[in-house]
């Protein structure tokens, strides 16, 4: 087996992504705290990329067939056939079981988090996604925004879920809903391939627009929410408000136009809205 194959089948970027989102988060936590526990970061580190590496392999075994229908995953090891399913079951059961005793050792919530993270990724939001776009989304969400809220988590010795820990989960699970369906517009003809149902109303259409707009519109208010409750100044504030702004003009144009080139241009603005927003809350709750 290849690094490549292997890569793909736990989406390394995304993977990295998610680790990122977590890694984050638990600095932050471990400010509130007063001290860095390095160790207890390194753990945070390799155990989450374990977890979600076992969360996209299950979701990759699930999906195989699926997949051989669409233009974009064709190559993944599974449907390409070099990669058995009981090859990448015994990855996604070793990795979900590595993952979840070291997210366990730093205390017992984290490690119950990890592992209802996977379930409900691989084994609620991957049927969902030929059923209902709202519903597929919504429950995908859920998971996709754990990362920040595992990683606040970690950093507690006792493991309890705070105020903090709650902002940092709501600013990614609203992020999600417009990050998902840019994604959905770009790609709608390919997921159709595989019966996937991703976008609000299932097509390119009015309805699935507005509907992503009005998430947009939610986002800006929600990413202010560390300077309302303090635990972020105002420069946090001002880059908070100024890229959901952005977002925000984004999904306006993709609601204006309705054309993929504007949806594309909304895709990669998630990329760097969730990195730069986290990245100065860290920033501005070290130096305050």
């Amino acid at each position: 087996m290849k690094w490549a194959d292997f890569s793909k089948l736990i989406k390394t970027r995304l993977t990295t992504l998610v680790v990122f989102s977590a890694s984050i988060s638990f600095l932050i936590g471990c400010r509130a705290n007063g001290h860095i526990v390095w160790i207890d970061w390194v753990k945070l580190i390799i155990g989450g990329f374990l977890v979600t590496s076992a969360a996209n392999a299950f979701n990759e075994i699930i999906e195989k067939d699926l997949d051989r229908l669409m233009k974009r995953t064709m190559d993944r090891p599974i449907p390409s056939g070099k990669m058995t399913t009981g090859q990448a079951l015994v990855l996604g059961l070793g990795m979900g079981m590595a993952g979840t005793y070291l997210l366990g050792s730093l205390n017992l919530l984290t490690g119950l988090l990890s592992v209802f993270s996977i379930l409900l990724y691989a084994f609620a939001y991957t049927p969902l996604k030929r059923k209902s776009g709202i519903a597929a989304v919504f429950v995908g969400a859920i998971p996709g925004a754990l990362p920040p809220l595992i990683g606040y988590v970690a950093a507690q010795v006792h493991g309890r879920i705070d105020e903090i820990a709650l902002i940092l989960f709501s600013i990614q699970f609203i992020w999600q809903f417009v990050h998902f369906w840019a994604i959905a517009w770009v790609l709608d003809d390919d997921y159709k391939l595989a019966g996937f149902r991703l976008l609000p109303s299932g097509k390119r259409d009015l309805t699935s627009a507005v509907i992503t707009f009005i998430f947009a519109i939610v986002l800006v208010p929600v990413s202010l929410l560390p300077t309302f409750y303090g635990y972020g100044g105002y420069w946090v504030g001002g880059v908070s408000l100024i890229c959901s702004l952005i977002f925000l003009y984004q999904s306006f144009m993709l609601l204006r136009t309705r054309q993929i080139p504007e949806a594309r241009k909304l895709m990669f603005g998630s990329f760097f809205y969730l990195p730069v927003v986290q990245i100065m809350f860290l920033v501005d709750f070290i130096v305050k």
